[in-house]
């Protein structure tokens, strides 16, 4: 089952990253106030999605990609409109 990572930008400017393998479903939760994490952050927007053939390989990136723990990293997949892995 395919999966997705996805960057939403919320309501303080702050950067929020996640996985999921429905990815039209997953936003529609954030936009509602549904998801913990980012129920107090609203609104919230989409600005950047790519897909994965599977569902552990997204939470792989997305694991990885949280550990750098950095906004320059975010702000330059989202520039890219891409993730480089290498």
């Amino acid at each position: 089952m395919e999966g997705y990572i996805y960057i939403l930008i919320c309501g303080e400017g702050r950067y929020y990253l996640g996985s999921t393998k429905d990815l039209k479903k997953r936003i529609c939760l954030h936009e509602r106030g549904r998801v913990r994490s980012t129920r107090n952050l609203l609104p919230v927007k989409i600005v950047f999605y790519k897909r994965y053939k599977n569902i552990k390989m997204a939470r792989k990136i997305e694991y990885k990609l949280k550990k750098f723990k950095s906004k320059k990293i975010i702000d330059k997949i989202i520039a890219d409109k891409d993730i480089k892995t290498t």
